[in-house]
């Protein structure tokens, strides 16, 4: 897969949900981990992450939201139950990406969705578990960004193997002397 992906959590109140959300994203490949303005202490949300993810990737807090710090040229995704956002499986994810879901019982706060460089939904009839809505989120950017081989038109019949990766001819900046 190409580029790489962060994710985190604005508020987030819930310590087995952000030890899902770690184990998620450890297994999904993500580069890093955040949160912003957590309302518990993250070091309990260890009874969750039986991958035990702050071993294997980076995990950064801020207290607030203008104190995030993105790596360049990293864009700020929002995932938020909104009208105006984009609907998950329509949104083209950016080679570099920071996904950030909201507290448990809110919404996003209007300082980080002025940061979002884009706003994205899930299409689901009302909000689900934040664990549950960065695993689908992670899971999207996996099946957008990674090689597969094409799904089969009839459900009976087995995926086409994935084609062979073919490099081109070395390409030369300048001539040999």
């Amino acid at each position: 897969m190409r580029g790489y992906f962060a994710i985190g959590a604005e508020g987030i109140s819930k310590p087995l949900n952000l030890g899902n959300l770690l184990r998620s994203a450890h297994a999904f490949g993500a580069s890093f981990f955040f949160t912003i303005a957590p309302d518990f202490d993250t070091k309990a949300a260890q009874a969750s992450d039986t991958s035990d993810a702050v071993k294997h990737l980076p995990l950064y807090s801020y207290g607030s939201a203008p104190a995030l710090m993105l790596p360049k040229g990293c864009k700020l995704v929002g995932i938020e139950f909104d009208e105006s956002a984009v609907d998950l499986p329509s949104f083209r994810h950016p080679t570099a990406a920071a996904y950030v879901l909201g507290p448990e019982r809110g919404e996003l706060s209007p300082e980080l969705l002025s940061r979002c460089d884009h706003l994205v939904k899930i299409p689901t009839r009302f909000c689900i578990n934040v664990g549950v809505a960065g695993a689908i989120v992670m899971y999207d950017r996996m099946l957008a960004m990674g090689r597969f081989a094409r799904r089969p038109v009839n459900p009976r019949a087995r995926p086409e193997s994935q084609p062979e990766h073919v490099r081109g001819a070395q390409i030369r900046r300048r001539p040999r002397a």
